[in-house]
């Protein structure tokens, strides 16, 4: 079924709905199978190893094969930090980022429903996924994106697989507030983080780490935050693990917001239950600049249940942590999904993190999705020519 998250009301899960009619809030699924663990046991390493926790049909499933990306342990980086440091590269998901795994159960939902238009409200890779899995399943598709504030990356994703690209003139909050009144019309099935189903995918990355690690937590998950469906999803995912005596332990969640976008960080500090938009929000991490996040009360609840924790990071500090990850564990993430180390590396400085914990970063999207960003950030190529010894003099400069 489907409950409200604040006044529990409960609605079908064939209903198409995206928050409660009864106090306006958001919902989320609820779906707790009844199997072992061993059932997992040889199958193929995508997020659809566990179906049984997914809430759609099986027979429908849309799939480009996401999810079973890498979980890299990054020693040269840990050692430095004085941590047991492993990596989640999601940006090896098909389109780049770890929207894959919503999007694919989010699209199925949408084939179930006999829905012919899907849409979204997109800072860049919420569009690319759901353009490639709109495509997958033959439904027409519309996203909205905030006029000059995509990467390049991501908007070529979205117009290549052949979605209808309208660029508003205004935010991401703005876009997502005229996409929505279009899905509240049946115009287009909404497929924002909203939408309880999108996490129901996501949560995958949760059932990943705890396998990965030989069915156990990790202390900590430090991940980035934007529109916040992910860390609440995350929580989710392992939760429901929990309660099915998978694992003993629980992480503590970890959220990492840039300084110019970060309403979830400013009411953990107050120690709020709910956020205060900020207005006109920027930052160089594109894929986290948002004021007004749908899914914060989702988000805060996760990171207090966890006993969890919420920072902020600079441009600097996050283009630092880009070029840090990628020079020192060959792993090339966008801005966004830097955040993550960059909080990391913040956190342990602050003594909020101890030495010697067990700690998984989520590093959400792939280098590429933003290429200008990581061109910028680097020194213009040597110009020499094309002879041995002018290649052995910078050589030995090396």
């Amino acid at each position: 079924m489907i409950k409200c998250i604040s006044c529990g009301a409960e609605y079908s899960l064939e209903e198409i709905i995206y928050t409660c009619k009864e106090c306006g809030s958001i919902l989320e699924v609820l779906i707790q199978p009844n199997v072992s663990k061993d059932i997992f046991e040889c199958r193929k390493s995508t997020m659809w190893k566990y179906k049984e926790f997914m809430p759609v049909n099986e027979s429908k499933i849309i799939s480009i094969q996401e999810g079973g990306t890498p979980f890299i342990k990054c020693n040269r980086l840990g050692d430095d930090l004085g941590v047991k440091l492993y990596v989640k590269v999601e940006g090896s998901n098909p389109t780049g980022s770890f929207k894959d795994r919503g999007m694919s159960v989010g699209i199925t939902k949408a084939c179930e429903l006999g829905v012919d238009t899907v849409g979204c409200a997109s800072t860049g890779n919420t569009s690319a996924s759901l353009a490639a899995y709109a495509a997958r399943a033959g439904l027409k598709c519309i996203v909205l994106l905030p006029s000059g504030k995509v990467a390049l990356g991501k908007l070529a994703q979205a117009m290549f697989h052949g979605a209808e690209v309208l660029s508003v003139n205004g935010n991401f909050d703005e876009a997502l507030e005229a996409v929505t009144a279009l899905a509240l019309e049946g115009r287009l099935y909404l497929l924002n983080s909203i939408n309880p189903f999108r996490l129901e995918g996501q949560k995958s990355i949760g059932f990943e780490i705890v396998d990965d690690l030989g069915w156990r937590s990790p202390d900590r998950i430090i991940l980035p935050v934007g529109n916040a469906g992910n860390i609440s999803a995350i929580w989710k995912g392992i939760r429901e693990f929990h309660q099915a005596s998978f694992i003993e332990d629980l992480p503590r969640m970890t959220g990492i917001q840039a300084v110019g976008a970060c309403p979830i960080t400013n009411a953990f500090r107050k120690g709020a239950q709910e956020i205060v938009p900020v207005e006109n929000p920027e930052t160089v991490a594109t894929a986290i600049r948002i004021g007004a996040p749908v899914s914060a009360l989702k988000a805060l609840r996760a990171i207090y249940e966890s006993d969890g924790y919420s920072e902020t990071v600079t441009d600097e500090e996050i283009l630092d942590a880009q070029k840090l990850l990628a020079r020192s564990e060959g792993i090339g993430v966008e801005p966004a999904s830097a955040s993550s180390i960059a909080g990391l590396r913040k956190l342990v400085d602050s003594g909020e993190i101890d030495r010697g914990e067990e700690i998984v970063c989520i590093v959400t999207g792939h280098l590429l999705k933003d290429p200008n960003t990581a061109i910028n950030a680097c020194k213009e190529p040597i110009s020499i020519e094309a002879d041995v010894e002018s290649l052995k003099k910078i050589l030995d400069d090396l």
